[in-house]
């Protein structure tokens, strides 16, 4: 069996390979909302790609292997947002190469997405304003890079799928504008930024919006739902992680899976692994994301409590598939119910959305800023000693982030310095801000 390893392997990678050729771009399609360039390459099936900058001037390169344009697609729309023109050549290695020149410097991130109900394979790719997903940078030293906390925004059902329904409007729509506020507002925390599922009105089926956040390598996945009860007296706001019964139910589902598909738990594959040391490497890591879902699902719950009655103060659990992945903390978060009319008012108000939006995401910053994920941005700021500190003293119409700016830190510096759990300041205040110098 080890002389036969090898062959085997070469044998799998050659027919992985034939099964990838020959994939056409059937259309592609771009479009900008709220400071983000999406742009969706729809396949005739999955294809190995390869994704890079160029600079001088600014463009992303879009390598497919194997690939071509498809003869309907005489020709590539027009740009939008970022994008100010899409281009494509066949190379002489059989790539399709597609450019897309940028009019502003962008930070990318590419995800793929297999079949659903509205479209086929798909390449896609999100251009974010790069100001808005990093820290600002210190002139006196180099900036020391560190990845951004991602958080995976799922806003339930859409599509043909409304979700529940009030008197005037569809839990699908109402917790898609909530979403893309939390997104928002996670985009212009420095060290954070948001992947959402969805973007528009299309459904998702739930294990795919797992893969997307995983092929994101999401820290947190977020789903986003309002509820609905017969009696429509019913109220409030909760938060939701996973029960032990749906762990459990899961763990059996994958172990069972592994030798058909591809399971992997924290980038371990599963598949090479005898029985028991396969369960013990799901179920620590289950553990763990079970552990870590309820203590940001706390957070998150009792921020919420600060803008919103609750119909449940404490974490429910419940067995949800958008709660089931093995590797990454998730919760639901429930804004309240839509069959109760004065709810349904605010949960369609603009202003609410944003208070729901800043409250998760003061929860989700509070479970971060003590549990950072080791090469984030944030954990390596909060691990820096500053070299002096100056005082400040709160003037009217300042905020953490605008201090944060003026001294070139980052907002997590500041609410360390002063053991602070939220943005929420006084004038006449006093900081202490942290003063770094040399590299």
């Amino acid at each position: 069996m080890t002389r036969l390893r090898p062959f085997l392997i070469s044998l799998v990678l050659l027919l992985s390979s034939a099964a990838n050729a020959g994939s056409t771009v059937e259309n592609v399609r771009v479009w900008s909302e709220n400071e983000k360039t999406r742009v969706v390459l729809d396949l005739s099936q999955s294809v190995d790609h390869n994704i890079f900058t160029l600079r001088g001037p600014d463009r992303l390169v879009i390598d497919l292997k194997d690939s071509r344009l498809a003869e309907s697609l005489a020709k590539l729309p027009k740009g939008a947002g970022a994008v100010r023109s899409i281009r494509s050549a066949v190379r002489s290695n059989g790539q399709l190469r597609v450019v897309l020149d940028l009019s502003e410097n962008v930070r990318s991130r590419s995800f793929t997405a297999g079949p659903n109900a509205q479209y086929g394979d798909r390449l896609v790719i999100d251009l974010t304003r790069a100001g808005n997903l990093q820290p600002v940078k210190r002139a006196s030293e180099e900036y020391r890079p560190g990845r951004d906390i991602v958080i995976a925004i799922d806003a339930g059902h859409g599509g043909h799928d409304p979700g529940a329904t009030g008197r005037r409007s569809k839990e699908k729509d109402v917790v898609l504008a909530i979403s893309k506020e939390l997104a928002r507002r996670i985009n212009a925390e420095p060290g954070m930024s948001a992947v959402l599922i969805r973007e528009r009105d299309v459904f998702v089926e739930h294990r795919d919006r797992i893969a997307i956040a995983r092929s994101n390598k999401a820290d947190l996945f977020i789903s986003v739902h309002a509820d609905a009860f017969d009696d429509s007296r019913a109220s409030g706001a909760s938060v939701f992680a996973l029960n032990l019964k749906g762990a459990n139910d899961e763990a059996v589902l994958q172990l069972e899976q592994r030798d058909k598909a591809p399971v992997s738990v924290g980038g371990v594959s599963l598949h090479d692994k005898d029985e028991v040391l396969a369960s013990v490497l799901f179920d620590l890591s289950q553990n763990a994301s079970l552990s870590a879902s309820l203590d940001v699902g706390a957070n998150v719950s009792r921020e919420l409590g600060k803008v919103a009655k609750m119909h449940s103060k404490e974490v429910k659990q419940k067995s949800l598939i958008v709660l089931k992945a093995a590797d990454m903390p998730s919760i639901l978060v429930e804004t309240g119910f839509i069959s109760n009319s004065t709810e349904e008012n605010k949960l369609r108000d603009a202003g609410h959305q944003a208070l729901l939006a800043r409250a998760v995401l003061a929860g989700v910053r509070s479970y971060f800023y003590t549990n950072p994920p080791p090469d984030t941005q944030i954990a390596m700021d909060l691990r820096r000693e500053p070299s002096s500190q100056v005082r400040y003293v709160i003037a009217r119409g300042d905020t953490i982030s605008e201090i944060a700016a003026r001294y070139n830190v980052t907002p997590a510096v500041i609410r360390k310095a002063n053991k602070l759990s939220t943005d929420n300041i006084r004038v006449g205040q006093t900081l202490r801000i942290p003063v770094f110098t040399g590299g």
